[in-house]
């Protein structure tokens, strides 16, 4: 574990191809708890999670300034960033300090070597990245002391207050919380070499399981551990592990947290509109992200909602 607390850094101008500006501070309503800046582990903090890495970074910038800017307390979010340990560490915390002065996280390096002998084809050949797999090890990685984590992947933004998702009641026992989507044709989101493999399809023999995003999760972390989890998901050894484990027996989350899918399809990345109700969070999920889009000016229509919250240093704007 890497601890970093942006205010004591004195950050560097990285040398890379992508910069960021400068966010605005977010500071708290008054209503706010009252938490420590030694305090890492306080249950009145919102503890968010997500993986970082040079590819998704754009991504992650403009998710993390979306979080602070809608929520009503964002002096007490502390974020949790899981990194490949091959990563260059110090230019992603200078990106991170440079960009968020005074944002709270820690950096936590994940060894690849770990899971090199879980990842399997039989799923979906895009999900086979290593850093996919460093979700199943939150509840080992964070310190014991943080009990509660909202996970986000990097290619989605907020436009609601985090606080209300990380309050989600988790009921009966239940180790996680996340939209379900029961009319999704649940089967085929997985080949036929995994349902002709009678130790993994016989996994669903006593639920009804529906399909969930693993993109945005609440996970109840002491649950998670008094479980033992990840030695479960281990020994499935597939993905997506998160709907062999849990399908079927997860808490509910209304869908406006988990606008999915405005990436496109996963063949031809085509333009998605809006699932119908309020939302709360915009999420890029499938082949197309807004940023390489936006770049090959062949945006689609929902990616104006994206571009706010983007912080990359466009070249004119270095020149100036």
């Amino acid at each position: 574990m890497i601890l970093y607390s942006s205010s004591t850094i004195n950050a560097t101008t990285t040398t890379t191809q992508q910069r960021f500006k400068e966010a605005p501070k977010f500071y708290n309503s008054p209503n706010c708890p009252a938490i420590q800046q030694s305090d890492k582990c306080s249950d009145d903090a919102v503890h968010v999670a997500m993986t970082l890495d040079a590819t998704y970074l754009r991504g992650s910038m403009a998710a993390i300034l979306s979080v602070l800017q809608h929520s009503s307390c964002p002096e007490n979010i502390l974020f949790h960033f899981v990194t490949a340990a091959s990563s260059s560490t110090s230019f992603l915390n200078t990106t991170l300090s440079s960009s968020f002065p005074y944002l709270k996280f820690q950096i936590y390096p994940f060894h690849d070597a770990a899971v090199a002998g879980l990842i399997s084809t039989s799923i979906r050949s895009a999900l086979d990245c290593p850093l996919n797999y460093a979700r199943n090890y939150l509840a080992n990685l964070l310190p014991s002391c943080v009990r509660r984590i909202v996970y986000l992947d990097s290619d989605l933004v907020l436009v609601d207050d985090i606080s209300k998702l990380a309050a989600t009641p988790l009921p009966n026992d239940a180790v996680l919380a996340a939209p379900e989507y029961c009319n999704a044709n649940f089967s085929a989101y997985f080949t036929p070499s995994f349902w002709s493999n009678p130790s993994l399809s016989l996994t669903f023999a006593s639920r009804r399981p529906c399909y969930f995003n693993t993109g945005v999760m609440v996970i109840d972390l002491e649950r998670w551990r008094a479980g033992d989890y990840t030695t479960k998901i281990e020994e499935l050894g597939s993905l997506p592990p998160f709907l062999l484990v849990f399908a079927g027996n997860i808490g509910p989350v209304d869908h406006r947290w988990n606008q999915h899918g405005l990436g496109g399809d996963n063949f031809r990345g085509l333009c998605r509109d809006l699932h119908p109700g309020p939302v709360s969070l915009l999420h890029w999920s499938g082949k197309g992200k807004p940023w390489a889009r936006l770049d090959a000016n062949r945006p689609c229509p929902l990616d104006a909602l994206w571009t706010p919250y983007d912080l990359l240093q466009t070249p004119f704007a270095l020149e100036a």
